[in-house]
């Protein structure tokens, strides 16, 4: 296929050329990975200012988004792609293999870099979803932090570089800078930009950025990153949001209750963590889902009040191709046994997403994280199903893109099963709201404790 970029494209392509370093804050369906690609071959072929480039990306991305796009466009045809996936022993057979690009998933970074040491051979590094390299503390970050100064070019990929606020950018811009806008360390970062929040004597649990934070790191980084929203660039089709409110029955409400009491209770008095709190919305989640891991780690079915729900959305649909996404393993086994005549299946393969895009799957089991980055899936359907929530919004964003991003040609429908009275209520209004981070699941534990604050005294 021959490719005509699009305008947008054009500033991505021109903006990867041009500099050392760029992070693409693009989001999805804006084609970055074409355009990183034509950007990859014009600087190995035309420029010769590179010559041995990494990609760095979620494995289902590694897989398969990148060769598919080389596949796809007449003039990439040339390039050479290995995939540095599998066993060790694989993973280095591939890094033998002539070739102009390699790409490897995101989990193997710190063994990469071990593998080279200070002799790194990549002159250019492309990390495909910048953002999950937000974590300074995690062991990718750490690993690619000590090559940076090896790295004669780099290009940061992503459609949500902050889906927990402007804290998760120092680490992602120090990749790309090595900190000469936002600073060498992370604690003068803070410093500068963010006052201290809720705490527990010396343990900060959140950061506030100050009233001119915004404004002064969008100012310092605006030179090597470029942010595109695909409402500026493309006529999507219509979206629309759907609640499918589903009713708990009085016995499942009076165990959902008392459950929420039981977590509740010790956290009255105290402060409410992140570990905590994702361990209480956790277990509530599940129940309104319909099932939940008792203590030994054996599934307990309490409920089909949501599985009702989700055989007649796809029933309505009359044939018609839907994503349902899941959240926990007792769900995907449940829902495969209760949809089990419309033969569902998951994304295991190239082959699974071929068949999908041609319509030969009615129902796609889809988990946002395993599914949720470069995966193009808008040809074979218009209809997502969320049965059970996530709270992180860079997963649901992500998703949700998945059908509705440039080639979709139908109006796209995104249901939510919704149980009422449930926690799920307050991750729905979390995401609608763009606080789906870790203080909007603290918030929301904080909202529920109130409510039992005079019952319990």
């Amino acid at each position: 296929m021959k490719f005509i970029p699009h305008d947008y494209q054009k500033i991505a392509i021109e903006k990867i050329i041009d500099g050392p370093a760029v992070g693409l804050f693009l989001e999805m369906g804006l084609g970055k990975t074409v355009s990183a690609l034509t950007a990859i071959q014009e600087l190995l072929y035309d420029r010769f200012e590179v010559s041995k480039v990494l990609v760095i990306a979620p494995l289902r991305v590694a897989q398969s988004t990148w060769s598919g796009e080389i596949e796809k466009w007449d003039h990439l045809q040339g390039l050479r792609l290995s995939k540095v996936l599998g066993s060790e022993k694989q993973r280095i057979e591939a890094l033998h293999q002539p070739a102009d690009i390699y790409i490897i998933n995101r989990e193997n970074t710190e063994w990469l870099v071990d593998y080279y040491g200070r002799k790194w051979p990549f002159d250019m590094v492309i990390i495909d979803e910048l953002s999950s390299f937000k974590n300074p503390r995690s062991k990718r970050f750490r690993a690619l932090r000590k090559v940076r100064p090896l790295i004669k070019r780099i290009v940061g990929l992503t459609g949500t570089p902050a889906p927990n606020g402007l804290i998760d950018l120092w680490s992602q811009i120090y990749l790309l800078d090595q900190g000469e806008r936002l600073g060498k360390t992370l604690t003068g970062y803070r410093n500068r930009y963010f006052d201290p929040g809720r705490r527990n004597q010396n343990i900060i649990f959140e950061w506030i950025p100050k009233p001119f934070a915004e404004e002064r790191i969008c100012e310092k980084i605006s030179d090597i990153c470029v942010s595109m929203k695909a409402e500026d660039w493309l006529q999507l089709p219509e979206r629309i949001d759907n609640v499918i409110e589903v009713e708990l029955p009085e016995k499942v409400k009076s165990q959902y209750n008392q459950l929420e009491k039981d977590l509740i209770l010790p956290l009255l008095d105290s402060d409410v963590t992140a570990a905590n709190a994702a361990v209480l919305t956790n277990k509530l989640l599940q129940m309104a889902n319909g099932a939940i891991y008792d203590e030994f780690g054996e599934v307990k079915e309490i409920h089909g009040a949501k599985l009702e729900a989700l055989e007649e959305a796809v029933e309505a649909v009359n044939g018609k191709p839907v994503m349902v996404v899941y959240a926990y393993k007792h769900d995907l086994d449940r829902i495969r046994k209760r949809l089990k005549k419309y033969n569902p299946r998951t994304l295991d393969s190239d082959q699974d997403v071929q068949d999908w895009n041609a319509g030969k799957i009615q129902v796609l089991l889809l988990h946002p994280a395993s599914g949720g980055h470069g995966l193009n899936l808008q040809t074979g359907g218009n209809i997502i199903v969320w049965f059970g929530l996530t709270w992180g919004l860079e997963y649901y964003q992500q998703v949700n893109a998945r059908l509705y991003r440039q080639g979709q040609t139908e109006r796209v429908i995104v249901h939510h099963i919704i149980a009422k009275g449930t926690m799920d209520e307050e991750v729905l209004k979390a995401l609608t709201g763009k606080a789906a981070t870790q203080n909007g699941l603290m918030e929301a534990v904080k909202v529920r404790i109130e409510q039992y604050k005079g019952v319990c005294k």
